[in-house]
């Protein structure tokens, strides 16, 4: 077991050496204070092209010749110091990396800034940016383009530093012939602009983000899009035939969601917060960018059960956003955090019991991880060692629910009204700044120094242990009261040939759709199939068979499949037609594939352009044993 030390005091802005192994820049000699990006979308070349200017200030005596910058597969043409230009070079690419982007500079007191304007355009491996063909759209006319920074692909989009130990500024002046969006506070549209050669005019959109943000969540999409308002500070941005289901969908929880964030918090700081649903060919399921909360298509179920996704993107306004792990090392911050705090909101909400039932489906999730990994597996601990390595690929559950059980240890250990205490004074602890696993420890043992019980038990926890010990946590002792009933049903349909049960529409009638999740995951367990009369009673009984819920019926057609239910391959056919997200296009594509391979293939071909190129290549490879040729 490896031991770190402690690092003394919290962290400051002054020099320090560098947190973050996965950056290239030479942020402890530099600080990115302000960041203006006048790019234009060209949906043609499928390109961002124009100037950022970055602010950056020197943090060192003597000063630094050079400004090191982080850069992936971009174009970039020329470079200017105050308006001056400079010498620059850009060595080949360091895996998984990028470019280090070095730019020369005369020696800069300590403290002084420099402004660095940098001309530039993306190329086609940029691995930050989504284009959506009109054909991937809902209404087929126009295309679309997002971006997906997290965790080290803003430096695909322009050069910078790539770190979440750094926190800017934002000035978004983007250019497009359709709507835009960006993660900071909407300032107008303008100047309009004739196209050339028989192409579309653009107007120039403007942002303004003056919370300091990491680069991660520097986010930019445009398309066909609509406005509508969910809230006295809320708004839904989708596509125009969307707007009006997506905005009844939210707006009866979205001021809720948020007073119960403020009240176990402190008032949200940003402003606005929006949700900018994106198309249905959208493979991910969401990303918390600042103001616009960029967000799968199936949280819009037509029924309001899947709405509690919000509640953890919100919560990513308090920790990630506004106070940041300083390195993907130490992720658990962010989301064990963010986690934790989307089940506080949904306990505000729903009740108590309601949070221990969302943990227990994350205790679940997180049992497939470390499966997948194996127990011992390095990515399983909470602080892990990426020097090296891309941090993309240790994204899993373990960091969202090792990190949750971490501190739902720590609340139950001291004690839930001093821990309520603890929580507001953390976050302004380390508002608008980042922080690594030994700053928060030094924060909380600092706190409750004054408290002998609570400092006690808090000098007696095993930190190594829950720190950098591989595997599984203790499994807290979870209210499992909304769980049984669950269970209850599965069995009682496991055993319906045996017993007096009949089904009935008051089965599920009181639950809350995670609950119809969790039965629906029971029965997929058991090693006999249901009958097929029976699946098709279920269906109709629970109205499984007609639900907008994807969540629901995609679980319900993966129990269809499995038992040869004929009467379930249409409907799920249809359904593969009109949902590209990867969670349930591919589980359903390999149980299609199983019982009629023919209308599988016919599927896919029939909808292979509407989903994204990423899914497209995975479901190939699924259905043919190989992906997609380029």
């Amino acid at each position: 077991m490896v031991k770190r030390p402690i690092p003394e005091g919290l962290v400051h802005e002054s020099i320090h050496a560098p947190r973050d192994p996965n950056t290239l820049s030479n942020y402890n000699a530099w600080r990115t204070t302000h960041i203006t990006a006048n790019l234009e979308i060209d949906f043609a070349r499928k390109r961002l092209f124009g100037d950022v200017v970055l602010r950056i200030r020197s943090l060192t005596e003597g000063g630094s010749e050079e400004v090191i910058l982080d850069a992936s597969y971009l174009d970039v043409k020329d470079i200017r110091i105050d308006r001056e230009k400079v010498k620059w070079d850009m060595p080949k690419r360091f895996e998984p990396y990028g470019n280090p982007l070095s730019v020369k500079v005369e020696k800069v007191a300590k403290d002084k800034e420099i402004e660095v304007a940098i001309t530039l355009s993306t190329t086609d491996e940029c691995t930050a940016l989504q284009w959506l063909t009109p054909a991937q759209t809902s209404n087929k006319k126009h295309p679309y383009m997002f971006s997906q920074c997290q965790a080290i692909h803003a430096r695909s989009i322009f050069p910078c530093q790539d770190t979440p130990d750094v926190k800017a500024s934002v000035d978004f002046n983007i250019r497009s012939p359709l709507p835009v969006v960006c993660s900071g506070l909407p300032t107008g549209t303008q100047e309009f602009r004739a196209g050339k050669n028989g192409s579309s005019g653009t107007l120039l959109y403007t942002f303004k983000q003056e919370v300091p943000i990491p680069s991660y969540l520097f986010a930019v999409a445009s398309g066909d899009l609509a406005t509508a308002s969910i809230g006295p500070r809320s708004n839904i941005v989708t596509g125009p035939e969307e707007l009006v289901g997506c905005k009844w969908e939210l707006e009866e929880d979205m001021e809720r969601f948020m007073e119960a964030g403020e009240k176990i918090v402190y008032p949200y700081a940003w402003g606005m917060y929006n949700v900018l649903v994106l198309p249905a060919s959208f493979p991910y399921g969401g990303m918390e960018n600042p103001i616009f909360t960029f967000a799968t298509p199936t949280i819009i179920s037509k029924d309001r059960q899947n709405v509690d996704v919000i509640a953890h993107e919100l919560s990513h306004s308090w920790s990630g956003n506004l106070v940041s792990n300083a390195s993907w090392e130490h992720f658990w911050l962010n989301e064990g955090w963010t986690t934790y705090l989307e089940r506080r909101i949904q306990a505000e909400i729903h009740g108590e019991p309601f949070r221990d039932f969302s943990a227990i489906i994350g205790w679940k999730a997180l049992q497939d991880s470390i499966e997948r990994y194996g127990e011992d597996h390095e990515f399983t601990q909470l602080v892990i060692d990426l020097k090296g390595k891309d941090p993309d690929d240790a994204f899993s559950s373990v960091p969202y629910e090792k990190g949750f059980v971490f501190l739902y240890h720590l609340e139950k250990l001291i004690g839930k009204d001093k821990w309520d205490k603890f929580i507001p004074h953390y976050f302004t602890e380390f508002k608008f700044k980042s922080l690594d696993s030994y700053d928060f420890k030094a924060c909380l043992l600092k706190f409750f120094e004054s408290d002998k019980d609570a400092s006690a038990k808090l000098e007696e926890l095993d930190w190594d242990t829950w720190f950098y010990k591989p595997g599984y946590p203790p499994k807290p002792d979870f209210d499992d009261s909304m769980v049984k009933v669950c269970y209850e049903l599965a069995d009682s349909w496991k055993n319906k040939s045996t017993t007096d049960f009949k089904p009935s529409e008051s089965d599920i009638s009181s639950w809350l759709a995670n609950q119809s999740v969790v039965f629906l995951e029971k029965l997929q367990t058991f090693e006999k199939s249901l009958p097929v009369d029976d699946i098709e009673l279920m269906g109709k009984v629970y109205g499984f068979d007609k639900s907008a819920n994807v969540e629901l019926v995609s679980r319900y057609y993966g129990i269809g499949l499995k038992g040869e239910c004929k009467s379930i391959y249409k409907p799920t056919a249809e359904l593969l037609g009109t949902v590209g997200r990867m969670k349930f296009v591919r589980p359903l594509y390999r149980l299609l594939n199983e019982v009629d391979r023919e209308l599988a293939v016919k599927t896919f071909e029939k909808n292979k352009e509407f989903y994204h190129p990423i899914c497209r290549g995975m479901v190939e490879k699924d259905l043919f044993g190989k992906e997609e040729k380029k």
